[in-house]
Protein backbone atom coordinates (compact mmCIF):
# COMPACT_ATOMS: atom_id res chain seq x y z
CA UNK A 1 0.00 0.00 0.00
CA UNK A 2 1.44 3.09 -0.63
CA UNK A 3 1.41 5.74 1.91
CA UNK A 4 1.22 9.60 1.76
CA UNK A 5 1.67 12.35 4.06
CA UNK A 6 -0.76 12.46 6.78
CA UNK A 7 -3.62 15.18 6.64
CA UNK A 8 -3.36 15.36 10.18
CA UNK A 9 0.32 15.09 10.46
CA UNK A 10 -0.02 18.70 12.18
CA UNK A 11 -2.37 18.28 14.53
CA UNK A 12 -2.70 17.20 17.80
CA UNK A 13 -4.13 14.04 18.96
CA UNK A 14 -7.17 15.93 20.69
CA UNK A 15 -7.08 18.19 17.20
CA UNK A 16 -7.43 14.93 15.03
CA UNK A 17 -9.95 13.63 17.26
CA UNK A 18 -12.13 16.60 17.18
CA UNK A 19 -11.84 16.32 12.75
CA UNK A 20 -12.53 12.65 13.03
CA UNK A 21 -15.74 12.93 15.19
CA UNK A 22 -17.36 16.03 13.14
CA UNK A 23 -16.89 14.31 10.21
CA UNK A 24 -18.28 11.29 11.62
CA UNK A 25 -21.26 12.94 13.08
CA UNK A 26 -22.08 14.12 9.80
CA UNK A 27 -23.62 10.41 9.47
CA UNK A 28 -26.04 11.15 11.52
CA UNK A 29 -27.31 14.68 10.19
CA UNK A 30 -27.62 13.79 6.36
CA UNK A 31 -28.47 10.16 6.85
CA UNK A 32 -31.45 10.64 9.56
CA UNK A 33 -35.57 11.47 8.73
CA UNK A 34 -35.76 14.48 10.65
CA UNK A 35 -39.66 14.07 10.85
CA UNK A 36 -39.34 10.75 12.57
CA UNK A 37 -35.97 10.88 14.16
CA UNK A 38 -35.49 6.94 11.58
CA UNK A 39 -31.41 6.96 10.86
CA UNK A 40 -30.17 4.54 7.75
CA UNK A 41 -28.79 1.61 8.56
CA UNK A 42 -26.02 2.70 5.64
CA UNK A 43 -25.60 5.33 2.83
CA UNK A 44 -26.48 3.23 -0.19
CA UNK A 45 -29.50 4.58 -1.64
CA UNK A 46 -32.89 2.83 -1.08
CA UNK A 47 -31.33 1.53 2.62
CA UNK A 48 -33.82 0.68 4.95
CA UNK A 49 -33.56 3.01 8.52
CA UNK A 50 -31.97 0.56 11.52
CA UNK A 51 -32.99 1.05 15.09
CA UNK A 52 -29.04 0.73 16.04
CA UNK A 53 -28.40 3.66 14.04
CA UNK A 54 -31.32 5.61 15.69
CA UNK A 55 -29.68 4.93 19.36
CA UNK A 56 -26.64 5.46 18.22
CA UNK A 57 -28.04 8.85 16.89
CA UNK A 58 -29.69 9.64 19.91
CA UNK A 59 -26.06 8.75 21.98
CA UNK A 60 -24.51 10.92 19.45
CA UNK A 61 -26.23 13.94 19.26
CA UNK A 62 -25.53 15.18 23.32
CA UNK A 63 -22.23 14.49 21.84
CA UNK A 64 -22.59 16.92 18.92
CA UNK A 65 -24.09 19.53 21.87
CA UNK A 66 -20.84 19.65 23.33
CA UNK A 67 -18.74 19.23 20.85
CA UNK A 68 -20.23 22.46 18.65
CA UNK A 69 -21.52 20.14 15.68
CA UNK A 70 -25.49 20.77 16.27
CA UNK A 71 -26.94 23.43 19.08
CA UNK A 72 -28.64 22.34 21.47
CA UNK A 73 -32.25 23.51 20.48
CA UNK A 74 -31.73 21.38 17.25
CA UNK A 75 -30.60 18.14 19.19
CA UNK A 76 -33.88 18.51 21.03
CA UNK A 77 -36.24 18.60 18.21
CA UNK A 78 -34.63 15.46 16.92
CA UNK A 79 -34.60 13.83 19.74
CA UNK A 80 -37.99 14.79 20.63
CA UNK A 81 -38.97 13.73 16.91
CA UNK A 82 -37.51 9.99 17.34
CA UNK A 83 -38.93 9.30 20.73
CA UNK A 84 -42.44 10.59 20.29
CA UNK A 85 -41.99 8.36 16.82
CA UNK A 86 -41.39 5.29 18.59
CA UNK A 87 -43.88 6.11 21.79
CA UNK A 88 -46.85 6.41 19.42
CA UNK A 89 -46.05 3.78 16.45
CA UNK A 90 -47.87 0.45 16.28
CA UNK A 91 -46.87 -2.22 18.63
CA UNK A 92 -48.92 -5.42 17.12
CA UNK A 93 -47.90 -8.16 14.96
CA UNK A 94 -49.63 -6.65 11.73
CA UNK A 95 -47.78 -5.69 8.70
CA UNK A 96 -47.49 -1.83 9.90
CA UNK A 97 -46.27 -2.37 13.38
CA UNK A 98 -43.39 -1.19 14.37
CA UNK A 99 -42.64 -3.11 17.30
CA UNK A 100 -44.56 -5.79 19.85
CA UNK A 101 -44.20 -5.88 23.35
CA UNK A 102 -42.05 -2.75 23.77
CA UNK A 103 -39.62 -4.25 21.32
CA UNK A 104 -39.01 -3.13 17.46
CA UNK A 105 -38.40 -4.66 14.60
CA UNK A 106 -34.48 -4.45 13.24
CA UNK A 107 -34.93 -2.54 10.26
CA UNK A 108 -37.86 -0.13 9.29
CA UNK A 109 -38.94 2.06 6.54
CA UNK A 110 -37.40 5.31 6.68
CA UNK A 111 -40.69 6.99 5.65
CA UNK A 112 -43.49 5.19 7.65
CA UNK A 113 -41.50 3.41 10.22
CA UNK A 114 -43.26 0.20 8.98
CA UNK A 115 -41.22 -3.25 9.14
CA UNK A 116 -38.90 -3.60 6.45
CA UNK A 117 -39.33 -6.80 4.46
CA UNK A 118 -38.92 -10.29 6.93
CA UNK A 119 -36.69 -8.55 9.58
CA UNK A 120 -37.12 -9.82 13.03
CA UNK A 121 -37.99 -8.10 16.48
CA UNK A 122 -34.35 -7.94 17.41
CA UNK A 123 -33.39 -7.86 21.22
CA UNK A 124 -29.88 -6.93 20.48
CA UNK A 125 -30.81 -3.94 18.37
CA UNK A 126 -33.94 -2.55 20.49
CA UNK A 127 -31.63 -2.55 23.48
CA UNK A 128 -29.09 -0.32 21.35
CA UNK A 129 -32.11 2.00 20.89
CA UNK A 130 -32.52 2.12 24.83
CA UNK A 131 -29.28 2.46 25.42
CA UNK A 132 -29.79 6.05 23.30
CA UNK A 133 -33.10 6.34 25.13
CA UNK A 134 -31.37 6.76 28.26
CA UNK A 135 -28.48 9.02 27.39
CA UNK A 136 -31.20 11.35 25.78
CA UNK A 137 -33.00 11.17 29.45
CA UNK A 138 -29.76 11.59 31.45
CA UNK A 139 -28.93 14.57 29.31
CA UNK A 140 -31.15 16.42 28.70
CA UNK A 141 -31.99 17.44 32.03
CA UNK A 142 -33.11 21.27 31.80
CA UNK A 143 -36.88 22.35 33.23
CA UNK A 144 -38.45 23.04 29.73
CA UNK A 145 -41.74 21.92 28.48
CA UNK A 146 -39.76 19.72 25.27
CA UNK A 147 -36.76 18.24 28.18
CA UNK A 148 -39.50 17.33 30.49
CA UNK A 149 -41.06 15.39 27.66
CA UNK A 150 -37.91 13.89 26.18
CA UNK A 151 -37.24 12.86 30.12
CA UNK A 152 -41.20 11.38 30.19
CA UNK A 153 -41.15 9.52 27.20
CA UNK A 154 -37.58 8.26 27.11
CA UNK A 155 -38.68 6.29 30.84
CA UNK A 156 -42.06 4.94 29.14
CA UNK A 157 -40.18 2.99 26.31
CA UNK A 158 -37.82 1.69 28.58
CA UNK A 159 -40.47 0.53 30.90
CA UNK A 160 -43.15 -1.11 27.94
CA UNK A 161 -40.34 -3.61 27.29
CA UNK A 162 -41.07 -7.12 28.54
CA UNK A 163 -37.99 -8.30 29.17
CA UNK A 164 -39.10 -11.88 30.16
CA UNK A 165 -41.09 -12.51 27.15
CA UNK A 166 -38.09 -12.01 24.89
CA UNK A 167 -34.92 -14.37 26.46
CA UNK A 168 -33.72 -14.94 22.92
CA UNK A 169 -32.12 -13.67 19.69
CA UNK A 170 -35.19 -12.55 18.23
CA UNK A 171 -38.88 -12.78 16.76
CA UNK A 172 -40.46 -13.19 13.87
CA UNK A 173 -44.37 -13.01 13.55
CA UNK A 174 -45.69 -16.10 12.38
CA UNK A 175 -43.13 -17.83 13.35
CA UNK A 176 -42.26 -17.07 16.82
CA UNK A 177 -38.23 -17.33 18.27
CA UNK A 178 -35.80 -17.66 16.22
CA UNK A 179 -33.42 -21.03 16.77
CA UNK A 180 -30.72 -18.50 17.98
CA UNK A 181 -29.00 -18.19 21.65
CA UNK A 182 -27.17 -15.68 23.25
CA UNK A 183 -24.46 -18.00 24.26
CA UNK A 184 -21.08 -17.53 24.62
CA UNK A 185 -19.04 -13.62 25.19
CA UNK A 186 -20.71 -11.29 22.99
CA UNK A 187 -22.81 -8.11 23.08
CA UNK A 188 -25.52 -9.99 24.55
CA UNK A 189 -23.85 -7.90 28.36
CA UNK A 190 -25.95 -4.70 27.50
CA UNK A 191 -29.36 -6.52 26.99
CA UNK A 192 -28.50 -8.28 30.24
CA UNK A 193 -27.69 -5.14 32.60
CA UNK A 194 -30.81 -3.34 30.59
CA UNK A 195 -32.97 -6.51 31.20
CA UNK A 196 -32.02 -6.61 34.43
CA UNK A 197 -32.28 -3.49 35.83
CA UNK A 198 -36.28 -3.04 34.69
CA UNK A 199 -38.56 -2.60 37.29
CA UNK A 200 -41.57 -3.98 35.05
CA UNK A 201 -40.02 -6.78 33.36
CA UNK A 202 -37.06 -7.65 34.54
CA UNK A 203 -34.94 -10.43 33.34
CA UNK A 204 -34.19 -13.10 36.28
CA UNK A 205 -30.33 -12.79 37.50
CA UNK A 206 -30.64 -16.89 36.90
CA UNK A 207 -30.55 -15.56 33.43
CA UNK A 208 -27.27 -13.73 33.17
CA UNK A 209 -25.50 -16.68 35.76
CA UNK A 210 -26.52 -19.06 33.08
CA UNK A 211 -25.39 -16.97 30.11
CA UNK A 212 -21.42 -16.35 31.92
CA UNK A 213 -21.73 -19.76 32.27
CA UNK A 214 -20.89 -20.39 28.39
CA UNK A 215 -17.68 -18.38 28.39
CA UNK A 216 -14.76 -19.24 27.30
CA UNK A 217 -11.10 -18.13 28.83
CA UNK A 218 -8.54 -17.90 26.17
CA UNK A 219 -4.63 -17.18 26.07
CA UNK A 220 -4.04 -15.58 22.54
CA UNK A 221 -0.55 -13.54 21.84
CA UNK A 222 0.28 -13.45 25.46
CA UNK A 223 -3.01 -12.18 26.78
CA UNK A 224 -5.47 -13.56 28.69
CA UNK A 225 -9.31 -13.06 28.05
CA UNK A 226 -12.95 -13.84 27.67
CA UNK A 227 -12.88 -15.22 24.44
CA UNK A 228 -14.78 -13.27 21.47
CA UNK A 229 -13.46 -13.29 18.08
CA UNK A 230 -14.82 -9.81 16.40
CA UNK A 231 -13.10 -7.03 18.12
CA UNK A 232 -16.98 -4.94 18.24
CA UNK A 233 -18.25 -7.44 20.64
CA UNK A 234 -15.39 -6.59 22.88
CA UNK A 235 -16.77 -2.84 22.48
CA UNK A 236 -20.59 -2.36 21.80
CA UNK A 237 -21.63 -2.82 25.51
CA UNK A 238 -19.21 -0.26 26.15
CA UNK A 239 -19.56 2.32 24.19
CA UNK A 240 -22.50 3.08 27.14
CA UNK A 241 -21.59 0.81 29.92
CA UNK A 242 -18.74 1.90 32.37
CA UNK A 243 -16.95 -1.33 33.53
CA UNK A 244 -13.88 -0.24 34.17
CA UNK A 245 -13.00 -1.06 37.98
CA UNK A 246 -16.14 -3.12 38.88
CA UNK A 247 -16.28 -6.87 39.04
CA UNK A 248 -18.99 -9.56 38.25
CA UNK A 249 -18.58 -13.33 39.91
CA UNK A 250 -16.99 -14.28 36.38
CA UNK A 251 -14.24 -11.72 36.36
CA UNK A 252 -13.78 -11.57 40.52
CA UNK A 253 -12.83 -15.25 39.77
CA UNK A 254 -10.88 -14.08 36.87
CA UNK A 255 -8.95 -11.22 38.81
CA UNK A 256 -10.14 -8.90 35.94
CA UNK A 257 -12.62 -6.62 34.53
CA UNK A 258 -14.74 -6.17 30.80
CA UNK A 259 -12.49 -2.93 30.60
CA UNK A 260 -9.07 -5.28 31.07
CA UNK A 261 -10.38 -7.75 29.20
CA UNK A 262 -11.70 -5.61 26.48
CA UNK A 263 -8.22 -3.85 26.31
CA UNK A 264 -6.33 -7.35 26.25
CA UNK A 265 -8.23 -8.40 23.21
CA UNK A 266 -7.21 -5.31 21.42
CA UNK A 267 -3.61 -5.87 22.30
CA UNK A 268 -3.98 -9.35 21.22
CA UNK A 269 -5.74 -8.19 18.11
CA UNK A 270 -2.82 -6.02 16.97
CA UNK A 271 -0.07 -7.96 17.56
CA UNK A 272 -1.88 -10.72 15.53
CA UNK A 273 -1.89 -8.28 12.99
CA UNK A 274 1.71 -7.81 13.27
CA UNK A 275 2.67 -11.37 13.04
CA UNK A 276 0.49 -11.86 10.39
CA UNK A 277 0.06 -15.80 10.00
CA UNK A 278 -2.06 -15.80 6.91
CA UNK A 279 0.50 -13.36 4.81
CA UNK A 280 -2.45 -10.75 4.25
CA UNK A 281 -1.00 -6.89 2.52
CA UNK A 282 -1.00 -4.32 4.87
CA UNK A 283 -1.84 -6.23 8.13
CA UNK A 284 0.77 -4.69 10.33
CA UNK A 285 1.37 -3.24 13.90
CA UNK A 286 -0.83 0.15 12.93
CA UNK A 287 -2.93 -1.71 10.98
CA UNK A 288 -5.39 -3.81 12.44
CA UNK A 289 -9.17 -3.62 12.97
CA UNK A 290 -10.79 -6.98 12.15
CA UNK A 291 -14.83 -7.17 13.48
CA UNK A 292 -17.84 -7.60 11.50
CA UNK A 293 -17.96 -5.51 8.22
CA UNK A 294 -18.49 -5.27 5.17
CA UNK A 295 -16.09 -7.02 2.04
CA UNK A 296 -15.02 -7.77 -1.16
CA UNK A 297 -17.70 -10.55 -1.65
CA UNK A 298 -18.01 -14.25 -1.62
CA UNK A 299 -15.69 -14.81 -4.08
CA UNK A 300 -12.06 -16.60 -4.68
CA UNK A 301 -9.06 -15.37 -6.06
CA UNK A 302 -5.70 -16.54 -6.90
CA UNK A 303 -3.47 -14.22 -5.71
CA UNK A 304 0.29 -14.41 -5.71
CA UNK A 305 0.05 -18.08 -5.54
CA UNK A 306 -1.89 -18.85 -3.09
CA UNK A 307 -5.74 -19.56 -3.23
CA UNK A 308 -7.47 -17.14 -1.04
CA UNK A 309 -11.04 -16.77 0.14
CA UNK A 310 -13.50 -13.79 0.22
CA UNK A 311 -16.32 -12.94 2.18
CA UNK A 312 -18.91 -9.83 2.03
CA UNK A 313 -20.83 -8.63 5.24
CA UNK A 314 -19.52 -11.13 7.83
CA UNK A 315 -18.40 -11.23 11.67
CA UNK A 316 -14.57 -11.46 10.79
CA UNK A 317 -12.61 -12.71 14.18
CA UNK A 318 -8.76 -13.73 15.15
CA UNK A 319 -7.40 -16.27 15.59
CA UNK A 320 -9.73 -18.68 14.27
CA UNK A 321 -11.38 -16.45 11.78
CA UNK A 322 -13.11 -16.07 9.24
CA UNK A 323 -10.70 -13.63 8.33
CA UNK A 324 -9.86 -12.24 4.25
CA UNK A 325 -7.41 -9.39 4.94
CA UNK A 326 -10.68 -7.22 5.58
CA UNK A 327 -9.51 -3.76 7.63
CA UNK A 328 -12.51 -1.68 9.65
CA UNK A 329 -10.71 1.39 10.62
CA UNK A 330 -13.70 2.07 12.81
CA UNK A 331 -13.04 -0.71 14.71
CA UNK A 332 -9.62 0.07 15.74
CA UNK A 333 -10.77 3.60 16.46
CA UNK A 334 -13.81 1.95 18.68
CA UNK A 335 -11.21 0.72 21.07
CA UNK A 336 -9.39 4.13 21.66
CA UNK A 337 -10.37 4.08 25.21
CA UNK A 338 -9.17 0.19 26.15
CA UNK A 339 -5.78 1.46 24.61
CA UNK A 340 -4.75 4.58 22.68
CA UNK A 341 -1.11 4.03 23.22
CA UNK A 342 -1.56 1.59 19.95
CA UNK A 343 -4.74 3.13 18.42
CA UNK A 344 -3.58 6.70 18.17
CA UNK A 345 -1.08 5.90 15.55
CA UNK A 346 -3.38 3.73 14.13
CA UNK A 347 -5.23 6.54 13.53
CA UNK A 348 -2.89 8.01 12.10
CA UNK A 349 -1.39 5.33 9.78
CA UNK A 350 -4.93 5.19 8.04
CA UNK A 351 -5.22 9.09 7.56
CA UNK A 352 -1.66 8.48 5.82
CA UNK A 353 -3.74 5.83 3.21
CA UNK A 354 -6.31 8.47 2.70
CA UNK A 355 -8.66 6.34 3.99
CA UNK A 356 -11.34 9.32 4.20
CA UNK A 357 -14.23 9.29 1.61
CA UNK A 358 -15.53 12.38 -0.93
CA UNK A 359 -18.63 12.21 1.70
CA UNK A 360 -16.86 13.63 4.42
CA UNK A 361 -17.91 10.94 6.78
CA UNK A 362 -14.64 10.33 8.03
CA UNK A 363 -13.28 7.13 7.17
CA UNK A 364 -14.26 4.69 5.06
CA UNK A 365 -16.24 1.34 6.67
CA UNK A 366 -13.85 -1.18 5.99
CA UNK A 367 -10.86 -1.80 3.03
CA UNK A 368 -9.13 -4.84 1.66
CA UNK A 369 -5.82 -4.34 0.31
CA UNK A 370 -4.87 -8.10 -0.10
CA UNK A 371 -8.17 -8.15 -3.06
CA UNK A 372 -6.59 -6.19 -6.14
CA UNK A 373 -8.18 -3.41 -7.90
CA UNK A 374 -6.61 -1.56 -10.28
CA UNK A 375 -5.92 1.91 -9.99
CA UNK A 376 -6.54 1.39 -6.14
CA UNK A 377 -3.53 0.77 -3.75
CA UNK A 378 -5.54 0.21 -0.83
CA UNK A 379 -7.12 -2.57 -2.97
CA UNK A 380 -10.95 -2.96 -2.24
CA UNK A 381 -13.16 -0.49 -0.18
CA UNK A 382 -16.26 -0.19 0.59
CA UNK A 383 -19.19 1.88 -0.73
CA UNK A 384 -20.91 2.79 1.64
CA UNK A 385 -21.10 3.95 5.32
CA UNK A 386 -23.00 1.77 8.00
CA UNK A 387 -24.60 3.57 11.05
CA UNK A 388 -23.72 0.93 13.32
CA UNK A 389 -20.01 1.81 12.63
CA UNK A 390 -20.09 5.53 12.40
CA UNK A 391 -21.42 5.75 16.13
CA UNK A 392 -19.19 4.33 17.95
CA UNK A 393 -16.34 6.42 17.13
CA UNK A 394 -18.07 9.27 17.96
CA UNK A 395 -19.13 8.01 21.41
CA UNK A 396 -15.52 6.33 22.49
CA UNK A 397 -13.91 8.92 20.91
CA UNK A 398 -15.73 10.89 23.76
CA UNK A 399 -15.28 8.61 26.46
CA UNK A 400 -11.91 8.91 25.75
CA UNK A 401 -11.72 12.25 25.89
CA UNK A 402 -13.78 12.92 29.06
CA UNK A 403 -15.70 9.59 29.87
CA UNK A 404 -18.86 11.50 28.44
CA UNK A 405 -21.10 9.13 27.65
CA UNK A 406 -20.00 6.60 30.54
CA UNK A 407 -20.56 9.08 33.24
CA UNK A 408 -24.20 9.66 32.24
CA UNK A 409 -25.39 6.85 32.42
CA UNK A 410 -23.56 6.34 35.74
CA UNK A 411 -26.57 8.40 36.89
CA UNK A 412 -29.09 6.35 35.26
CA UNK A 413 -31.19 4.38 38.36
CA UNK A 414 -32.10 1.31 35.39
CA UNK A 415 -28.40 0.91 34.40
CA UNK A 416 -27.14 1.11 38.35
CA UNK A 417 -29.84 -1.61 39.50
CA UNK A 418 -28.91 -3.69 36.23
CA UNK A 419 -25.16 -4.24 37.08
CA UNK A 420 -26.07 -5.01 40.45
CA UNK A 421 -28.22 -7.46 39.93
CA UNK A 422 -25.94 -8.80 37.74
CA UNK A 423 -23.83 -9.19 40.39
CA UNK A 424 -21.50 -5.92 39.84
CA UNK A 425 -19.78 -4.69 42.58
CA UNK A 426 -17.11 -2.45 43.64
CA UNK A 427 -15.68 0.68 42.19
CA UNK A 428 -17.80 3.47 41.21
CA UNK A 429 -20.50 1.53 41.17
CA UNK A 430 -21.09 1.44 45.15
CA UNK A 431 -21.38 5.37 45.73
CA UNK A 432 -23.85 5.25 42.80
CA UNK A 433 -25.96 2.41 44.36
CA UNK A 434 -25.93 4.95 47.85
CA UNK A 435 -26.39 7.91 46.03
CA UNK A 436 -29.38 6.72 43.58
CA UNK A 437 -30.74 5.18 47.06
CA UNK A 438 -31.32 1.39 45.45
CA UNK A 439 -31.03 -1.23 47.47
Amino acid sequence: MRKTRSAWSGLSDDAMLHELQRDTFGYFVREANPANGLVLDNSKKGSPASIASVGLSLSAYPVGVERGFISRAQAVKRTLATLRFFWKSTQGTGPRATGYKGFYYHFLSPRSGARSGNCELSTIDTALLLAGVLVSAAYFHRNTGEEREIREIADALYLRVDWKWAQNHGWKPGRGFLKYRWQGYNEALLIYVLGLGSPTHPLSKESYKAWTAGFQWRSLYGHKFVYAGPLFIHQLPQVWLDLGGIQDEYMHRKGSDYFENSRRATLAQQRYAAENPAGFTGYSEHCWGITASDGPGNVMRWIGGIKRKFFGYVARGIPDGPDDGTIAPWAAVASLPFAPEIVLPTVRHFDGLHLRGDNHYGFEASFNPTYPVKGKPNGWVGRWHFGLNQGPVILMVENYRNRFVWNLLRGCPYVVRGLRRAGFKGGWLASALQNLQIP
